[in-house]
């Protein structure tokens, strides 16, 4: 399994990922990718939308936690008033 591979960015700042590693990740036109460097690394991620099982599972995670902390339903609604409010 070929995992590394050699390109160059273009003078309009693009990249070319290369055709083995796109098939061998199942990569499609207009994936779309998290772009994260530091120092001399750039690490490219795809956003995958959540099945709406593991979405389920992060809302109730969100839920326990909120509750743990005391929150209730007015705060995060006087929170989102406040942010709509400042923009």
């Amino acid at each position: 399994m070929e995992s590394v591979a050699t390109t160059r960015m273009s003078s309009k700042g693009q990249v070319v990922i290369p055709e083995s590693l796109r098939q061998q990740l199942g990569l499609e036109s207009g994936t779309r990718f998290i772009v994260m460097g530091e120092d001399d690394v750039i690490i490219l991620k795809t956003i995958q939308t959540p099945s709406m099982r593991d979405f389920d599972r992060m809302i109730a995670k969100a839920r326990r936690q909120a509750r743990q902390a005391g929150m209730k339903r007015s705060d995060v609604a006087a929170a989102v008033s406040r942010v709509r409010a400042a923009k």
